[in-house]
């Protein structure tokens, strides 16, 4: 029979008062009988939160794990992307930022229990679900099935990553507790009970038999369904505002006994650009959290507990009907903020576990501190055309279509496409691309002028005119490969043929762009002044320096009369603005990346049109909507 509420409330108080299990007899187990998890054979339930190291600059993980800690966690859930490590194929990154095993000690050191879970996909709103965009390498690849490719590439992948979890496991010694395969398979559309069934044997060969495995599906049947496979625990996932008991049911169905777990409870949501700000109540939060204490639930409160910044080039995008990219800014109306600061959510939380188990002693840390350095001007340096050869010092690929990202290895960023009118165009002529060809923005120039910009699922042509032989440019931004809610691989650049008045244009020169190796080697800083046009519109690169009154806080930077672009600060990509159309309006700088005593040197790629007076604005604050 199902064990009431009472009797298991009673047996978790009980396990409050059991001694310290002995290393050797250290275990994370499921008990089937009594509904619950045993951790060292003591009843044990977790309230966990999720971070994401990756969207964390290093030196803030112990700040943000700290909080987490004394808002009452006993637990965080952490994703590994496999694209932040394996960066091309059999080419490995574990260091600084990335450095996860450094990560997951500080867990340890803080006295945080880990939840995690390590893919191989992971959706998290990350470009491309964490998989690597060097999986397309080969076209006909399927990914997240049986396909043999992609299960090499996983396997090559988990070989290299689960020796490196697997002493840290509870069992070992260490604080991870459970490990997630996959992630929300049941929404995926292949439904391979093989691949499940793979990972399945690659995660009990590399991590033992003793390890708690586990699935997390939404609590549609369909979902739960094709998510769900013997030998992984069956977790479920849902938001404030959902019938607990109906959606717990759910788990039921396809686990009758065990603990009721919910992996993934909203406390707020993303945003898009060019839609609101999204926002959840606290109150409507913190309810929905004690109805599921009130039932002995584990809960994990993602998306997200705090959510931090796609950094560069890492945010990913949803298709929902239409390609949606997520935006720079990743606070998630979480309770820990963009910047790692306590919100009114944090403290409604923190009373309702209150309710249910002792909160760590001492205060909650504070914010961190911001600062307003002000205005800082800018000037233009050259126009992105003018700077190919540094860009792409390779020189550029000759093909007679256009090629994708992926056919010339390109990753994330930019490649240009160069090509020539092959007759006069005396009138306006329709220049235009087959429907989702655009992948993802296309800047057009002729003869280096400014036409106009094409985009996936929007404007897909624009009226040109010209003389034989005028040059022509298209600008490719690929905005982040979709990481949920389609079925089919995301490619970028020039998908089709690039017509004028439906004649297909030919005889591309195709220019990868190294922006940001170069922008790291200290460029255009470093250069010599270019003798560049005083237009405003049109991609460009615009420079300025500033420097601190001898402190490196956190701040932000609004952008007035700027349109898009991307934004570095001493070599470091704080990501992408879009002004025109929000709702960011700020880019997140943490103070790590600043300089004391020495100039701070920005770099501004603008895409579309620049203001008349370029000058960033630092605020001690963000503005996520149009307004304060």
């Amino acid at each position: 029979a199902r064990m009431g509420l009472p009797a298991l409330t009673l047996l978790l108080a009980g396990g409050l008062l059991h001694t310290q299990a002995s290393p050797s007899a250290r275990s994370f187990q499921l008990d089937y009988e009594h509904n619950c998890f045993r951790k060292d054979g003591a009843p044990f339930r977790y309230i966990s939160g999720s971070i994401h190291y990756a969207r964390v600059p290093r030196p803030a993980w112990r700040d943000r794990l700290l909080k987490m800690y004394m808002s009452g966690l006993s637990t965080v859930q952490v994703y590994i992307p496999w694209n932040y490590h394996e960066t091309l194929p059999g080419v490995y990154d574990f260091t600084g930022n990335r450095d996860v095993e450094a990560f997951l000690d500080l867990t340890a050191e803080l006295g945080l229990l880990v939840i995690l879970r390590p893919g191989p996909y992971i959706c998290a709103e990350w470009e491309m679900g964490g998989l690597p965009a060097w999986l397309l390498w080969k076209p006909d690849i399927v990914l997240r099935t049986s396909n043999p490719a992609y299960l090499a590439a996983v396997d090559s992948w988990l070989h290299i990553l689960l020796p490196k979890i697997k002493p840290r496991l509870y069992q070992q010694g260490g604080n991870i507790i459970s490990v997630q395969v996959e992630n929300e398979y049941g929404s995926y559309y292949a439904c391979d009970y093989g691949y499940l069934r793979h990972l399945l044997g690659s995660f009990r060969a590399l991590l033992g038999s003793e390890v708690l495995l586990f699935t997390t599906d939404s609590t549609g049947a369909e979902e739960l369904r094709c998510g769900t496979l013997q030998g992984l625990y069956a977790t479920v996932d849902f938001g404030p505002g959902s019938n607990v008991t109906e959606a717990f049911g759910a788990q039921r169905h396809v686990e009758p006994k065990g603990p009721l777990v919910n992996s993934e409870y909203y406390t707020g949501w993303l945003d898009y650009w060019g839609e609101a700000h999204a926002s959840t109540s606290a109150a409507w939060v913190a309810r929905g959290l004690e109805d599921m204490l009130q039932l002995g639930a584990s809960i994990n409160m993602q998306y997200m507990f705090h959510g931090g910044t796609n950094f560069a080039y890492w945010s990913g995008a949803d298709y929902k009907d239409q390609y949606k990219p997520v935006t720079t800014s990743y606070d998630y109306d979480a309770p820990l903020s963009e910047a790692g600061d306590p919100t009114e959510k944090l403290f409604a939380i923190r009373t309702v576990i209150s309710k249910f188990q002792p909160l760590p002693a001492g205060p909650m840390p504070p914010a961190t501190p911001k600062y307003a350095y002000g205005s800082v001007a800018l000037r233009k340096y050259a126009d992105l055309l003018d700077v190919l050869d540094v860009l792409c010092p390779s020189g550029p690929i000759q093909s007679q279509f256009p090629l994708t990202f992926e056919a010339l290895k390109q990753a994330y960023g930019f490649m240009v496409y160069h090509t020539q009118l092959p007759w006069d165009v005396p009138d306006p002529a329709t220049l235009g691309a087959p429907p989702h060809s655009i992948c993802d923005r296309g800047y057009v120039m002729l003869q280096k002028e400014y036409q106009g910009t094409l985009e996936r699922d929007g404007q897909t042509t624009l009226h040109v005119m010209g003389r034989a032989g005028d040059t022509l440019d298209m600008l490719l931004e690929n905005m982040g490969r979709i990481s949920f809610g389609a079925n089919t691989s995301d490619f970028k650049g020039l998908l089709g043929n690039l017509s004028l008045n439906s004649r297909p244009l030919s005889n591309w020169l195709i220019y990868p762009l190294a922006i940001d190796t170069a922008v790291q080697q200290g460029w255009p800083q470093a250069a010599l002044p270019k003798s560049s046009s005083g237009g405003r519109v049109g991609p460009a690169f615009y420079t300025g320096t500033f420097e601190t009154p001898g402190i490196a806080w956190d701040t932000f930077v609004k952008f007035p009369g700027w349109s898009k672009g991307l934004l570095w600060i001493n070599g470091f990509n704080l990501g992408r603005y879009w002004t025109r159309r929000g709702p960011q309006q700020t880019l997140f700088v943490p103070g790590s990346v600043l300089h004391v005593g020495r100039p701070n040197n920005i770099t501004v790629l603008e895409l579309e049109e620049a203001p008349p007076t370029p000058l960033l604005l630092f605020l001690d604050q963000p503005l996520y909507n149009r307004t304060l």
